[in-house]
């Protein structure tokens, strides 16, 4: 009787692997077949000198990630939404390239090491 729980619960594991499998499939078909969602973050009344501008400027970006990330309430995008949230985040951060806001950023995330920078 022992056995035919153990086969019992890896079979249920399996099921539950193949689920999250074919999820995780369908979101990344669904964004694939989309137009790529974007919002304007503007920033220009924001002083980036200061740290109250830099963590202004976070929140503004770190919100619009997740309006674009979550907006359709389907279920299945619902489930890729913090991921998707995350990744837009630290694009967007990226293609800003301001010192202050990586700084603030990688300090939020846990990231210690310092940005890199380049001189001529």
């Amino acid at each position: 009787m022992n056995s035919n729980v153990k086969h019992v619960d890896r079979w249920s594991r399996a099921l539950s692997a193949a689920m999250l499998l074919a999820c995780t499939s369908a979101v990344s078909t669904a964004f694939a077949g989309e137009e790529l969602r974007s919002q304007t973050v503007k920033f220009q009344d924001l002083d980036l000198n200061t740290p109250e501008g830099v963590q202004a400027l976070y929140g503004r970006i770190h919100a619009a990630a997740w309006r674009v990330c979550s907006g359709t309430g389907d279920p299945i995008e619902q489930l890729a939404a913090p991921a998707c949230a995350r990744k837009a985040e630290a694009r967007t951060i990226e293609t800003l390239n301001l010192p202050q806001l990586t700084a603030f950023y990688r300090m939020k995330n846990g990231d210690r090491t310092p940005p890199l920078s380049a001189s001529r």
